[in-house]
């Protein structure tokens, strides 16, 4: 059992079977929080709550609940009326469904919790619910009510443990209209190689390596100031600017990579072979080779048989004009004709 308190008690319903638990936050943030001062002396700055009909401070155990109807009065609303809500999730997370874990949308995660067994009754129920999401493969879709709403939500293994997913309601998730680029954008197969070659390179992380280097740049100048030092230097950005060749942004970002891990940089023409990845987009370069083709044999035919008619024109002009002329310079003129345009037909 998580030595944390737990933030909601109630039972998992699996059909006729129930199984007390209670559900702990199965995450933890580490950023730094900061205090509001009055920056001409320091002072903390901080919040009172009045009451504006008497107006007065009030402590917290004098606070409650309020809705604001449409005509600005408040119904008074206590945790006791929550609790007794018509809806069977008030106390309970309902599985209503299992379900393939892929077919829930990643946009829709929420907050994460454990679900703890309560109690040795519950130890039995609990490990069948586990093990039967393992050896099925699935998740399981429930409904439940917590701080003041009814929210969905999704089970799965975590280890020898059953955690929940809050899911946001598909109608809470918006359409990404007006995201992409308008403009219709062409990339080569040369770009797309490139990019699998700096994916390739860059490969995969450990993301127990990772950690938050801006948290440990702020714990460094508090304690900077704190002593009495000067603040760390900023470094200096990476040079940059505007990119105006992606082939060789690519090209320097694939090279950049093999170095930083100690691999001797490839030349460009190295780096643009990747046959498993070009079979998949040979066929496209292949229609579009045949269309190019036939179009260029067209324009090609179309050509031959405007050049013989106008070859046909000039031998009948030329051979009315050489009538008087000698029949052996007349044939040879028909034989040099017909070469001239058996070369043409053939070119």
């Amino acid at each position: 059992m998580l030595n944390v308190r737990s933030i909601w008690n109630g039972a998992i319903s699996f059909g006729l079977v129930s199984i007390p638990i209670k559900v702990v936050n199965a995450t933890e943030s580490h950023s730094i929080s900061f205090r509001q001062i009055h920056t001409e002396d320091g002072g903390r700055i901080r919040y009172r709550k009045f009451c504006e009909l008497e107006d007065r401070e009030v402590s917290q155990a004098e606070i409650g609940k309020g809705y604001e109807d449409a005509d600005g009065s408040i119904i008074p609303i206590t945790d006791e009326d929550l609790s007794q809500l018509p809806i069977p999730t008030a106390k309970t997370i309902e599985i209503v469904a299992f379900v393939p874990g892929d077919r829930i949308d990643p946009l829709q995660m929420d907050a994460a919790y454990y679900l703890a067994a309560s109690g040795a009754p519950a130890a039995k129920p609990y490990t069948l619910l586990r093990e039967a999401l393992k050896r099925s493969n699935k998740v399981a879709i429930a409904k439940f009510a917590l701080r003041g709403r009814e929210r969905l939500g999704m089970l799965r293994v975590v280890g020898d443990a059953i955690a929940m997913h809050g899911l946001l309601w598909p109608d809470e998730v918006r359409a990404p209209e007006g995201v992409a680029p308008d403009a219709g954008v062409t990339v080569r197969d040369k770009e797309l190689d490139l990019a699998d070659a700096l994916m390739d390179t860059l490969g995969e992380v450990d993301l127990d390596d990772l950690h938050d280097e801006y948290r440990e740049a702020v714990e460094e100048v508090i304690a900077a100031k704190a002593a009495g030092e000067a603040l760390p230097s900023t470094p200096e950005p990476a040079g940059g600017g505007k990119v105006l060749d992606l082939m060789a942004a690519l090209e320097s970002s694939v090279r950049a990579a093999k170095e930083s891990r100690g691999e001797e940089p490839d030349d460009a023409a190295e780096v643009h072979r990747l046959p498993q990845r070009k079979s998949a987009r040979a066929a496209p370069k292949q229609t579009a080779g045949k269309k190019s083709t036939s179009a260029a044999k067209k324009t090609a035919a179309k050509k031959t048989t405007a050049s013989a008619k106008k070859s046909t024109s000039k031998s009948a002009q030329g051979a009315k004009k050489t009538t008087a002329k000698s029949t052996t310079k007349s044939a040879a003129k028909k034989t040099t004709a017909k070469k001239t345009g058996s070369r043409k037909r053939s070119a």
